[in-house]
């Protein structure tokens, strides 16, 4: 979850990682850093969810670089729901992208794609 307040953001998630309904690991971090001041919580697939975030620090530390400032959050929002919609055939992922920048302060994006299997009827 995360909620803006007057003056910034803040980011909270829980810390387990299950495989149905076998807890893989109690202490996982689901809150990843994409830049300066622009986090990203995830939830779904732990390797859907990893891999999107890499994607995204790579290419906002290009951005900063061609740009010579830090991102604005709507800009890490914006290249995680390409990344996202692009894939989102293959991911079971939530992700919510939150933080500070000076153009808008405090700001929450969310971009959710679940893939749903059912499986069919024999007959």
């Amino acid at each position: 979850m995360a909620a803006t307040y007057e003056g910034g953001v803040v980011l909270g998630a829980d810390s387990r990682t299950s495989s149905g309904s076998y807890v893989a690991n109690k202490t996982a971090d689901k809150i990843t850093q994409l830049a300066e001041r622009v986090y990203m919580c995830r939830s779904g697939s732990a390797a859907d969810t990893q891999a999107v975030s890499a994607y995204v620090q790579h290419y906002l530390h290009q951005h900063k670089m061609e740009l010579g400032e830090e991102v604005d959050v709507e800009t890490a929002a914006n290249l995680v729901k390409a990344i996202a919609y692009q894939n989102k055939d293959r991911l079971s992922a939530g992700m919510l992208v939150a933080g500070w920048d000076a153009h808008a302060g405090g700001s929450v994006w969310t971009v959710s794609f679940r893939v749903w299997v059912s499986a069919g009827s024999g007959g």
